[in-house]
């Protein structure tokens, strides 16, 4: 007896161990890094508005995009993946006419 993921061809393909989505350790880690790294932006920014304090336009734009900085890290570091949108796999019996031809009604 054939299962039902074998056999022709018009099944589901299945699902490679590649397309699984990553464990939940590795999310929260690339999730701290990207925020370490906006945070790790803000420094410089204030550093460099320091260095160009003489040009006020110039010190005053790093100073405008240190601040919203620690909001955008936030939001971009509780963001998860979306979920995969991947259809159920489910068995599909065929339909079989025990007689192709009409049936005569009897009436009484």
């Amino acid at each position: 007896m054939n299962s039902p993921s074998r056999g022709s061809g018009d099944e589901a393909d299945p699902v490679l161990i590649t397309e699984a989505a990553p464990s939940y350790e590795e999310e929260v880690a690339t999730r701290k890094r990207k925020y370490m790294l906006m945070m790790g932006m803000r420094f410089p920014c204030l550093v460099l508005a320091g260095v160009f304090y003489h040009t006020w336009w110039l010190a005053l734009l790093f100073v405008v995009i240190s601040v919203p900085l620690p909001w955008i890290a936030v939001l971009i570091a509780n963001d998860r993946p979306p979920r995969k949108a991947e259809e159920v796999s489910r068995y599909q019996r065929e339909a079989r006419q025990l007689e192709h031809r009409e049936h005569r009604v009897i009436d009484g």
